[in-house]
């Protein structure tokens, strides 16, 4: 299965790109023996617009033409479920284990993701009830993948 984030907004050079790129690093290395194929960001740019709506809408039309069909979809939003780190696995190796091809993490921009694509998202997660800038969420995001694929694997990497 391959993994996918698309995120609203760049991270520009300096410490949260370093660890964000750690992350991703971490998890092609132990995903390759769980039969991850590949951990692939990519970045949109944030709409311009001067309204919310059109905002959302903008980066919507984007993120829908960036997802590969038959993908599970999972919204990252503050108003999701808090998944603990081992349900968060599961989820993961479940959607691996039925053959699903690419699984897509979507984090919205500043103004968070459309209805539309929270109605297709097979999953909802937050990381907490306090609001993170999306440059942090990505982080928390990719620090989640790697921690998952330790889980999946049996690695102490993972206290709980």
């Amino acid at each position: 299965m391959r993994v996918i984030v698309i995120a609203v907004g760049r991270l520009k050079q300096g410490p949260e790109r370093e660890l964000a790129e750690r992350y991703r690093e971490r998890f092609d290395d132990i995903g390759r023996k769980l039969g991850f194929r590949g951990l692939d960001i990519q970045e949109l740019p944030e709409s311009r617009a001067r309204d919310t709506a059109t905002r959302i809408a903008e980066e919507a039309t984007a993120i829908a033409g960036a997802i590969p069909e038959k993908s599970v979809l999972v919204a990252l939003d503050e108003r999701g479920l808090n998944v603990d780190s081992t349900a968060f696995a599961g989820h993961l190796g479940r959607w691996r284990d039925e053959s699903v091809a690419t699984t897509v993490f979507a984090i919205g921009g500043a103004d968070g993701l459309s209805p539309e694509l929270q109605r297709k998202a097979k999953l909802k997660v937050a990381f907490g009830a306090a609001t993170w800038p999306h440059q942090i969420v990505r982080v928390l995001l990719l620090e989640q993948l790697y921690r998952a694929a330790t889980i999946l694997a049996g690695h102490p990497y993972h206290r709980a």
